[in-house]
């Protein structure tokens, strides 16, 4: 801590939220009472040692018990002023700093009105969206009308929780521990603990007896059938996620009620994407999983063949490791297939995703149908000037022989160029010369760049500027209405 620490608000109110005097507070970290009233009125600050203290005897998270809310409010406003709305005023390190200090409600009020601003920026582009789509709004107070969508509830869902759901975490490591599940032993390990723990057996069956399907569980025989066609690291993966329907059901439930879904589909998508975010924390246990990605500065290729996994199960897992106190890099997630059909999709922080349609055309995810198999990079920069690294390669899914091909997707992920170091596949990349950057955005209906030769559509808040005599790189010519 290189400068003094003054949490008294953040001590009174544990003190108070487990109904403790000061005095009760003081004996079990072995102060005085006047010396935690002290502290309470940030009259003294807090030592590394006594933070220390507080963690072991309340259980608290140090790292955000500690942070400093005042430099909270500084990155805050510093974000604020580099949004594009304020293009052309610069505002110093040192007026952030005097503001945060001498007026810290007109700060904290300042980060209200943005966040606002923010999200009624996304409501507008939801109801553009919607609109293209040729959704039918029934009234304003329907702008966010894809979020009924059932698979679009969902996302939110899993959006809202980051991706992270430390419940199932703790249920994989369990299952590690009584299981004795090795590396590359996560097959036979699983099978043997069913079948122990359980009496259930696993049992591969030709495709035709399966009729379509790749696993089902027969309660009867107490089997879990799986299709000759999965591949071994889908037969492993597939299995685990049975036994979180079978073993884990309650915890599923509990997690689902606790939000309020608009109907029952999105209630049943969450729970079975829950039971398959259980199936990748046993596969790729969090703790052995991260410190592999970051021994191997997130290869991505050599992680999945450690592990067993397909290339789209190590990158979803991935953007999973958001455990406080050991996470990995923030990715962001995105699948499309050939057509440009949007079908998975994560974003952790300011890159956004369409809810309709497909992607920008310039995005590296779709240069990777050019070379199956291979991976390919982008250093991107979307319109509101933040960088993103992104990697991409094409996947395949389960086939169902001649007459039924696989389907080949293309999966990428990537994160904001401040992390990309931390990846493989950025070395040689230099970022700081952003003239490197590919513009890239959301789709074309929601992107106003007007030197886009690979614009599809012209943008929706935009009015056409017809000229027969003049023809620019965009078959669109557009300005404000």
């Amino acid at each position: 801590m290189e400068k003094k620490a003054f949490l008294g608000h953040k001590i009174k109110r544990l003190r108070t939220d487990m109904s403790m005097t000061q005095a009760q507070m003081a004996e079990n970290i072995g102060i005085s009472t006047s010396y935690l009233n002290l502290l309470e009125r940030n009259q003294r600050p807090i030592t590394v040692p006594l933070l220390l203290k507080l963690g072991e005897s309340f259980d608290i998270d140090l790292q955000d018990f500690a942070r400093d809310e005042e430099e909270q409010r500084v990155a805050g406003l510093r974000e604020v002023c580099a949004d594009p709305l304020f293009k052309g005023v610069h505002v110093s390190e040192a007026e952030l700093r005097e503001a945060t200090t001498h007026a810290p409600n007109l700060a904290q009020a300042m980060l209200t009105l943005y966040r606002a601003h923010r999200s009624s920026r996304e409501e507008v582009r939801v109801l553009a969206e919607a609109v293209t789509s040729g959704e039918r709004l029934q009234s304003g107070a329907e702008a966010s009308r894809a979020r009924v969508f059932p698979a679009e509830e969902v996302r939110d869902f899993f959006q809202a929780h980051d991706n992270h759901f430390p419940e199932l975490e703790a249920a994989a490591e369990e299952l590690w521990r009584d299981g004795s599940l090795e590396i590359g032993q996560v097959w036979a390990g699983l099978s043997a603990h069913l079948q122990a723990g359980l009496g259930i057996r696993a049992k591969v069956l030709p495709m035709d007896v399966m009729v379509g399907a790749t696993r089902r569980y027969d309660r009867h025989s107490r089997r879990i059938l799986l299709s000759e066609m999965l591949a071994p690291h889908s037969r492993t993966f597939h299995i685990a996620n049975q036994l979180a329907y079978l073993r884990h059901g309650p915890l599923l439930d509990g997690i689902v009620n606790g939000t309020a879904f608009m109907n029952e589909d999105a209630r049943r998508l969450a729970r079975a994407g829950l039971a398959n975010y259980y199936a990748a924390a046993v596969i790729m246990p969090y703790d052995r999983f991260l410190k592999a990605a970051r021994e191997l500065r997130y290869d991505v290729e050599i992680l999945s063949s450690r592990f067993g996994t397909s290339f789209e199960q190590s990158c979803h897992r991935l953007t999973t490791l958001q455990r406080p106190g050991a996470k990995g890099v923030p990715f962001f997630l995105i699948r499309v297939d050939k057509a440009g059909n949007v079908s998975k999709r994560f974003a952790p922080r300011a890159i956004s995703f369409a809810r309709f349609g497909g992607a920008c055309p310039r995005w590296v995810v779709y240069d990777a149908f050019r070379a199956p198999g291979v991976i390919h990079t982008q250093f991107g920069e979307m319109p509101d000037g933040i960088g993103y690294f992104s990697l991409a390669r094409t996947t395949t899914a389960t086939a169902g022989g001649y007459r039924q091909p696989a389907q080949q997707y293309a999966i990428a992920i990537g994160c904001e160029v401040g992390q990309a170091h931390e990846l493989v596949y950025a070395d040689g990349f230099d970022f700081k010369r952003r003239e490197a950057a590919v513009p890239i955005g959301v789709n074309c209906r929601l992107c106003e760049r007007p030197d886009c030769a690979q614009r599809a559509f012209p943008p929706l808040n935009q009015r056409l500027v017809l000229d027969e005599n003049v023809r620019g790189l965009s078959a669109y010519r557009f300005g404000a209405e």
